[in-house]
């Protein structure tokens, strides 16, 4: 029978059942990543298992996220992380090395394998014919301990591009389109599959930059084939010999087939605060910018920056812009310096920053009061960027160039230049020296813990009655930069009782006192959520700080996938409302009951939601598999892994 490219990769890696779209899989994972974000909390987690070295083909250990050190947290966690990594069979990545995706793309993604990463942007790997998923890190822990990595078996949507896009239309403003037409909501449990002749067409990054955002609609993963074009980039790379072709059977079948003429599209944007929210570049000329930021783990590879250096040689930065540009990785910094282009970018007026996430997740160059920021990144979440009043648009390297010499919101096909051709290169430069490999000598590795380092809280197991209060009802798309905080923020990630003071901090900043109370008093918290609960970030902390604060049941609308899984690994009930209507039922502050609700989650039956304080009830579903009900009822994973030895 034909198979999917998808099928093929995960059928070669299934461990646990059978390629089925709908039901559970345990695949193997060959490499995983962290960045320090996420890493520290997982390797806290992985040691927790009492295993001596990772059973992964190849992980690595990034530190993009939290480079910025102001106070001693970052610094003494990403030591930390550099004495886990030697001790455990690790690679340590440097902060000033570059961005996990972009690095891992460059230097070791490769195509038919698996890759497992504490952060949701891991699908840019799909870029390289991967198949790259994000996931919490307690997953990731479990993956680099040997065990499967436990998912819905997807339904495969297969993306057909035909044609070429035009001068001056970029990757990012295909995978807006598809944003567009696919929008956030809707998509869990579906991998989009590239094919067509339009593949031929997109370089490596570019294909990254589509797979990278895909995790904005909540698929799985993306994924493109490895041809001839990914093999040019390997080479380029000194990693030829990682080459495999990969690509579907002609006659493949899939759950759906999208056409997409690459010719027909025009340069888009995201405006706020919605990475759906998708309009035209032309609808939205002649609106005064304030900020520019290029770079993010979608549009900082050596083609991007190239683009804009091109554009932008021999004009000046608007008086009014502050232009900032972040290279995804150290390679990308090296080619721009060498080859005069980075020398062409400070003659216009940028303002380079570190190779790291830094604007992306708002732990830098947050925008004035009521700015118009325009970024290369992915996400424009209201408050991420660090100014609450801002608005963030999302746009292409091109489009963001335009804007830094006009100070507006300008369509760069109306500047009136050729556009740059910018060739990929034969050779990249290769320098892995800011990658640390692992000590020959584990045994002699002292892990270095700093006062913000603390162990990983585990759960109790889940009543048989949860009775408390609905502490927060919070509207659709509430995603988990509104559940916890990114930026300044991240750096108690380590410290989860002083990181949980800052839940929902950006949309009910007196949620944590009302936990506290709760809690102290010997009550349960609820949320309650909307349509999407828990999109955007993979990180756990979205779910290990309210099961700290005592939250027992989240009932939403809907989730996204990595949410749903973390929720369940620490121990709190992922409840769907049955009717949407049912939402309206529910007020912040009303005393609500789920009477034996272990006994009709073992014996899969429905769930019934009294509101005392209204006298209502209302059924809630939960989409769980036998495992997953076991774990969340033990109190999550780690009081499970401990029940079984």
């Amino acid at each position: 029978m034909p198979k999917t490219l998808t099928q093929k990769i995960l059928e070669q890696h299934i461990v646990t059942g059978e390629f089925e779209p709908g039901k559970e899989i345990g695949i193997r994972i060959d490499q995983t990543l962290t960045q320090d974000a996420t890493g520290t909390m997982t390797y806290l987690q992985f040691e927790a298992m009492g295993l001596d070295r990772v059973k992964t083909d190849h992980s690595v250990s990034f530190v993009d996220h939290n480079t910025i050190q102001i106070g001693f947290e970052n610094a003494d966690d990403h030591r930390y992380l550099q004495t886990v990594a030697a001790k455990y069979g690790i690679d340590y990545s440097r902060a000033g090395n570059g961005i996990c995706h972009q690095v891992h793309l460059e230097r070791f993604g490769r195509p038919g394998t698996t890759l497992l990463g504490s952060d949701s942007h891991t699908p840019t790997g799909g870029g390289i014919g991967q198949i790259a998923i994000g996931a919490g890190g307690l997953d990731v822990a479990l993956a680099m301990a040997g065990e499967p990595f436990y998912l819905t078996c997807p339904k495969i949507i297969k993306i057909n591009l035909t044609g070429r896009l035009n001068p001056w239309v970029s990757a990012k403003d295909v995978i807006l389109k598809i944003l567009e037409l696919f929008t956030t909501k809707g998509n869990v449990g579906c991998v989009f599959e590239y094919g067509g002749p339009g593949v031929k067409t997109l370089t490596v990054p570019e294909r990254a930059t589509i797979a990278n955002m895909g995790a904005e609609c909540g698929v799985t993963t993306s994924v493109f084939p490895s041809d001839e074009v990914t093999r040019a980039f390997l080479r380029a790379q000194a990693r030829e010999d990682e080459w495999k072709a990969m690509d579907a059977d002609a006659d493949a079948e899939y759950f759906k087939v999208i056409e997409l003429n690459l010719t027909d599209i025009v340069p888009l944007a995201a405006t706020p605060h919605s990475p759906g929210n998708i309009a035209t570049v032309k609808d939205l000329e002649g609106m005064a910018v304030d900020q520019i930021c290029v770079g993010s783990c979608t549009n900082s590879s050596y083609r991007d920056l190239m683009v804009v250096a091109e554009i932008l040689k021999g004009k000046k930065t608007h008086p009014r812009i502050s232009f900032v540009l972040a290279p995804g990785s150290k390679q990308v910094l090296d080619m721009l310096a060498r080859n005069g282009a980075l020398a062409d970018l400070f003659e216009t007026g940028v303002r380079l920053a570190e190779n790291a996430c830094g604007f992306c997740i708002g732990n830098s160059q947050s925008p004035q009061t009521d700015a118009v920021s325009l970024r290369t990144s992915n996400r424009n979440f209201l408050a991420r960027s660090g100014t609450k009043s801002a608005n963030i648009y999302l746009v292409s390297p091109e489009t963001a160039a335009a804007a830094v010499i006009t100070g507006t919101i300008t369509d760069p096909r109306d500047l009136g230049i050729p556009y740059p051709e910018v060739k990929m290169p034969e050779e990249f430069i290769i320098d892995d020296s800011m990658i640390i490999p692992p000590s020959d000598d584990p045994e002699s590795i002292e892990i270095y813990r700093g006062p913000n380092i603390g162990e990983p809280p585990v759960n109790e197991p889940l009543p048989e009655d949860v009775r408390g209060i609905a502490t927060i009802k919070t509207e659709d798309y509430t995603t988990t930069d509104h559940i916890i905080p990114a930026g300044s923020r991240m750096k108690y990630r380590s410290n989860v009782p002083k990181y949980s003071e800052f839940l929902f901090e950006v949309v009910d900043p007196g949620f944590y006192e009302r936990a506290r109370k709760i809690k102290e008093e010997g009550s349960h918290n609820i949320i309650v959520g909307g349509l999407s609960y828990g999109q955007g970030s993979s990180r756990e902390h979205a779910a290990l700080c309210p099961m700290y604060m005592g939250v027992k049941a989240v009932i939403a609308k809907s989730f996204e996938r990595i949410h749903t899984a973390n929720l369940v690994n620490f121990g709190i009930v992922p409840l769907t409302f049955k009717n949407e209507e049912d939402y309206e039922k529910i007020d912040q502050g009303d005393s609500l009951e789920i009477s034996g609700i272990c006994e009709k989650i073992r014996a899969g039956e429905t769930v019934t939601v009294n509101n005392t304080t209204k006298g209502v009830h209302f059924d809630v579903s939960y989409d769980l598999s036998e495992r997953a009900r076991e774990i969340m009822l033990s109190g999550g994973m780690l009081s499970y892994i401990r029940n079984k030895r």
